[in-house]
């Protein structure tokens, strides 16, 4: 035994010492990349000569050196990071827009941001500030949500109890506290536990980059758990452990409200992604200034300065193989015609089921590798969007810069297992659980775009299978019964935000639609509508799952990106885009990204002592 720890060691050592002092490859983060601040562009006819450029065979660069498929911010990301080393990308995207989640669309003069709501982990000089600040040049500015940036609404309308939730560990400790007298040992516990387990999340990236014989030995002698407290806690559920720490039913509740971030219940969610979100979001939750659409707005130029472009309204419907199996580009579906696109390297941000079921050649579908691989992850659950347009200021209507977390009980696997499972027809009634944000009280922006107007965006679950029958049907044109479905849906929720938000009334709404599993579908590609890509229950958390799907898949020249490869959301997404740079660049980006912030942390406090 002490022989295969030794072992172990000094390959971990060598692993380190080969991503710390032997990168070979170019680094995008070797300088700072930050320009002064331009001014913000806000007509939508010029932003959209960025974001809505269509696809034709003439628009295609010579020469590519990468084609990624599909412009969520997984794959803008990595073209950003690819083009900084003088790669020429061609991202494709079958939507109207660039962006995925991160794009907007515009009805009866109201803007909608369709997927961020808030970002955490954005403090100055951190590395995920660092890494969001390179990848825009410095142009992506964020405005800090209120303090409390969440409520978590309990209970119903008779008996509803508030809790406010505060950034900064001290603020969230003490105001709980206040909340909770005599839980005080619970809520400190609960605090130290999310931290030392969300501290380990940097096996995950050793794993995804190691040699995977490495990794596998790691895993299979356990070591894995001695490396990282993440992986130890990992198997167990966000139930089990909140549940040994307090019998305080609303306090449990408090705990795990926020499991809507990542689309799984408490008892089949893994402590360790909770882990995560909820020290994401312990230093504040900030919001992008003009709109989530400024994020791919300022990662384009930067693709198109190396030589490359962001197409839209492109559709990839295979992707192009050699005789050896190699991949070798990718053919786009233009009406009944299709257009190849030759490249050395394949690149898919459309999520692993998209790649592998529905862009392989059957006879590739079929390797045991791919299958493999398949057979280790299922489908997250489908989403549900409610967006709304108000006559009013935020003053006017109530509204702040914060979100509402809303549900009608505490116990919160027994209220969402029974409506996920109830029919559709009683699940539209009353709706259990809803989060509740206003966009356009975030943006300090908004009232100089849309002066006296304001939105609303309201998401909840649901399931895929309940609209499933209108999949086929012409999005605009999906029938009388779908209609009545979706607004069933939309007044059981507007119920809920008329209680707790007494000045919105039905009079004060110009506009108001949803969003439903279908939708996403057929806008941002979700097979099965889901927001968050791959499900994240406790069996994504597996250190053999993470080690197996990594950015290499078993065909040679074709990688993962985005949220399948790493984490859910945003940051996951990112996280995903580093990884895959590190794997085609040959050095450790997220090491790369870390330094560059010491750095200019460094110069920016010597300049400002100066």
């Amino acid at each position: 035994m002490l022989m295969i720890v030794a072992f172990a060691c000094v390959s971990l050592v060598i692993f380190i010492l080969k991503y710390v002092f032997g990168n070979s490859g170019p680094n995008p983060f070797e300088k700072d990349c930050r320009e002064p601040l331009k001014e913000k562009v806000y007509d939508k006819k010029e932003k959209n000569k960025v974001l809505k450029q269509g696809f034709v065979a003439s628009k295609v660069p010579d020469n590519l050196d990468a084609v990624i498929i599909g412009s969520g911010v997984g794959g803008l990301g990595l073209a950003v990071l690819l083009a900084k080393v003088g790669k020429k990308v061609l991202v494709l995207e079958q939507h109207s827009r660039a962006g995925g989640c991160c794009h907007t669309f515009t009805e009866k003069g109201f803007e909608f941001d369709v997927g961020i709501h808030y970002i955490g982990g954005l403090m100055d000089h951190k590395p995920f500030r660092c890494m969001l600040d390179q990848m825009t040049n410095g142009q992506l500015e964020w405005e800090k949500l209120e303090n409390p940036f969440d409520h978590v609404v309990l209970g119903p309308p008779e008996n509803r109890r508030s809790y406010p939730i505060y950034s900064g560990s001290a603020r969230y400790s003490e105001e709980l506290k206040k909340r909770f007298p005599g839980e005080e040992k619970a809520i400190d516990e609960y605090l130290k536990l999310v931290k030392k387990t969300g501290k380990g999340i940097w096996v995950m990236a050793v794993l995804k980059l190691c040699p995977l014989p490495l990794a596998k030995f790691l895993i299979y002698t356990g070591l894995v758990k001695h490396l990282s407290y993440f992986y130890k806690m990992a198997p167990r559920s966000l139930t089990d452990v909140v549940n040994e720490l307090t019998e305080n039913k609303d306090l449990r509740a408090v705990f795990t409200y926020i499991f809507g971030t990542y689309g799984n219940l408490p008892k089949d969610s893994s402590f360790s992604m909770h882990s995560l979100l909820t020290t994401h979001y312990l230093n504040g939750a900030w919001y992008p200034k003009a709109g989530s659409s400024e994020i791919a707005y300022h990662m384009i130029p930067i693709i198109e300065k190396a030589g490359g472009a962001v197409l839209v309204r492109a559709p990839v419907n295979r992707i192009l193989f050699n005789d050896a199996k190699e991949a070798c580009g990718v053919s786009v579906l233009k009406g009944q015609e299709e257009v190849h696109i030759k490249a050395p390297m394949v690149i898919s941000d459309a999520g692993i089921f998209n790649t592998y079921e529905n862009l392989l050649p059957k006879e590739l579908q079929v390797m045991p590798e791919i299958q493999k691989q398949l057979s280790l992850v299922k489908h997250g659950e489908g989403g549900l969007s409610i967006f709304i347009g108000l006559n009013g200021t935020k003053e006017e209507l109530g509204l702040k810069a914060n979100n509402y977390w809303i549900f009608t009980e505490n116990n919160f696997d027994e209220l969402v297992e029974k409506y996920m499972n109830a029919e559709r027809e009683d699940a539209s009634k009353k709706i259990p659980l809803l989060f509740v944000a206003s966009p356009s009280a975030k943006d300090p922006s908004w009232e100089e775009r849309s002066p006296g107007k304001s939105t609303l965006s309201l998401v909840s679950f649901a399931k895929y299978s309940w609209f499933e029958e209108w999949k086929d049907d012409k999005v605009t044109n999906r029938g009388s019964d779908y209609k009545e479905l979706k607004q069933a849906f939309i007044d059981s929720a507007l119920d809920v935000v008329m209680d707790v938000f007494p000045k919105i009334t039905r009079d004060k709404i110009e506009y108001i639609d949803a969003g439903t599993p279908i939708t996403n579908t057929h806008y941002i590609g979700a097979p099965k509508g889901e927001f968050y890509g791959v499900d994240h229950g406790i069996a994504r958390f597996n250190p053999e799952l993470n080690a197996t799907i990594r950015p290499q898949t078993p065909l040679k020249n074709l990688y993962l990106t985005g949220q399948d490869v790493f984490l859910c959301g945003f940051a996951g997404a990112i996280a995903g885009a580093l990884t895959c740079g590190s794997v085609i660049l040959n050095r450790n980006l997220h090491l790369d990204s870390f330094l560059l912030a010491m750095k200019t942390k460094y110069i920016d406090k010597k300049l400002k002592d100066e």
